[in-house]
């Protein structure tokens, strides 16, 4: 069973996510202050921490980077009630996974955790469908209502890149690494028409997309 360590202080918040995650069927261990998320995510045994930014003795940021910095490996989803892009920027720094504010929907919550727990398994499917559309990674191909689309290499990178990452956040100098390679220099407007041109092969609307979404400031997000 999948064990999830909920780091909240705010006791009716703290059962809400206890509640809904154990009807998931995760098993779920809430702690309430910085030093016992600290103390309790080292002893281990955890596949998931969910971390309130704003909390007594430490606060989220200061927890995961001193985990992070003591070489602790578990993905970590911050749920934070602040709108300042810096601060999500920090965290995602600082070494969390994703970041979910606050307040939030139930099933994004759960999508989110299940998009890391599948990311940080390595799980890769051989063929992705979302929508209409289906990814191909045996045979590098797009579909789209069983018909082949045609993609540059260039273009699958990317969209490999964002499936493999789906609901995280990814910067332009990731999808930079992801797929032009490291130390690859280009301007982020090159990057910004490649998702443009991306989004006309996958996207039902690509004037108001629905996968492959821009999240201000920070980068793109694929919601396949």
């Amino acid at each position: 069973m999948t064990r999830i360590l909920v780091v909240e202080d705010e006791p009716a918040i703290a059962f809400g996510l206890e509640a809904d995650l154990k009807a998931e069927g995760y098993d779920v261990e809430v702690v309430g202050d910085g030093e016992a998320a600290v103390r309790r995510a080292r002893e281990g045994g955890f596949d998931l921490v969910l971390l309130d930014v704003m909390l007594p003795r430490k606060s989220g940021f200061e927890v995961c980077r001193e985990l992070r910095r003591a070489g602790f490996k578990t993905p970590i989803i911050l749920l934070t009630a602040r709108s300042q892009e810096a601060e999500k920027v920090m965290g995602l720094e600082w070494g969390a996974d994703d970041y979910v504010t606050k307040p939030f929907s139930p099933p994004e919550l759960r999508a989110r955790i299940k998009a890391v727990l599948r990311r940080t398994a390595g799980e890769e499917e051989p063929v992705y469908r979302f929508g209409d559309a289906e990814a191909d990674f045996a045979r590098c191909e797009l579909r789209r209502a069983g018909r082949p689309v045609e993609l540059t290499a260039l273009e699958f990178k990317l969209l490999s890149a964002f499936i493999r990452n789906r609901g995280r956040v990814l910067s332009r100098q990731q999808l930079l690494d992801e797929a032009w390679g490291p130390g690859t220099f280009i301007t982020d407007r090159v990057v910004d028409n490649h998702i443009v041109a991306l989004r006309k092969k996958i996207e039902p609307e690509p004037h108001t997309p629905r996968y492959l979404v821009n999240v201000r400031g920070l980068g793109y997000r694929f919601d396949g």
